[in-house]
């Protein structure tokens, strides 16, 4: 009997690790699945790191986990670096020892936002605030070795986790009208399509024989660049609401961190390269806010 290979994922309570664990099964019969929360490994230990990398040797391992609160990042440098640069060069390092190929998901916070066509995988980073510094950090760590892979994604959310989407639907059933900054454009990710992605890439590398040639930095998001404002109209226009949605500028609506005016990236590398359907945002919207 053949072994399968192990996949390990972590942020499995986050948005894109808990989707990757709801469509796992669609993939048993290719791989075996280690789910990784705090309890099995502390991403701000080293030692934690070390133990679970003594105890399970995985042929892939897909880094989930990420500090995410970039406001709070702002005044939380250490522990954002701690969790999105430090933690992914130790796993980088553990993963290059047994030869497994580390998946890191990354985010179009790494670009300055100055372009007015999409980011290339290839383009320069240049993060304007602490949050995409730290990712910035865990993508060299990624690709410092060849067999690695970045995947950038933008604006994720789905049915249950804390993002755009439930806070707008939470928002417009508490109120009238709410104001929605319409200057910042990018493409919105529906997580289970990622999640699935992420999935297909590791499949396809592995049935390969790991001979697939492919590129070290990729970028994943739904199909379709628009304006938060645009997407919270789309919200309340699927969602039946009558709340009024104002368009404000980004001056309007200061935050801690700085934020990027544009940000849409090309993501015909991933679709070219490993067969991944890229579907328009409006689509995954609407499966989204059926469920």
């Amino acid at each position: 009997m053949t072994t399968k290979p192990l996949i390990a994922v972590t942020g499995v309570n986050g948005q894109v690790g808990g989707d990757i664990n709801q469509i796992h099964l669609q993939f048993a019969d290719v791989f075996d699945f280690l789910f990784i929360d705090r309890s099995l490994m502390n991403l701000t230990s080293e030692e934690s790191i070390h133990s679970f990398f003594e105890s399970h040797k995985p042929q892939f391992f897909i880094n989930c986990a990420a500090y995410t609160a970039v406001d709070k990042a702002e005044s939380e440098q250490d522990i954002a670096l701690q969790i999105n640069g430090t933690s992914v060069q130790i796993i980088a390092n553990h993963c290059a020892t047994i030869n497994c190929i580390l998946i890191n998901v990354s985010t179009d916070y790494v670009f300055d936002g100055l372009k007015t066509t999409p980011y290339l995988p290839n383009d320069a980073k240049n993060p304007i605030n602490v949050y995409g510094h730290t990712k910035a950090v865990g993508e060299l760590a990624t690709i410092e070795n060849k067999q690695n892979i970045v995947v950038r994604t933008s604006w994720v959310y789905n049915k249950t986790g804390k993002n755009f989407v439930n806070t707008m639907l939470r928002l417009m059933k508490d109120r009238q009208s709410i104001n929605v900054v319409a200057d910042q454009i990018g493409c919105p990710t529906y997580s289970p399509d990622l999640a699935l992605a992420l999935l297909q890439m590791a499949s396809k590398v592995y049935n390969s024989n790991y001979q697939l040639q492919y590129h070290q930095v990729y970028h994943f998001s739904n199909v379709g660049a628009i304006s938060w404002y645009n997407f919270a109209e789309a919200i309340r226009e699927i969602s039946e609401s009558t709340c009024l949605v104002n368009p404000i500028s980004t001056e309007a609506y200061p935050t801690p961190a700085k934020r990027s005016i544009y940000s849409v990236m090309d993501c015909s590398d991933i679709e070219k390269d490993f067969g991944v359907a890229l579907l328009d945002w409006k689509t995954s919207l609407a499966i989204c806010l059926a469920k």
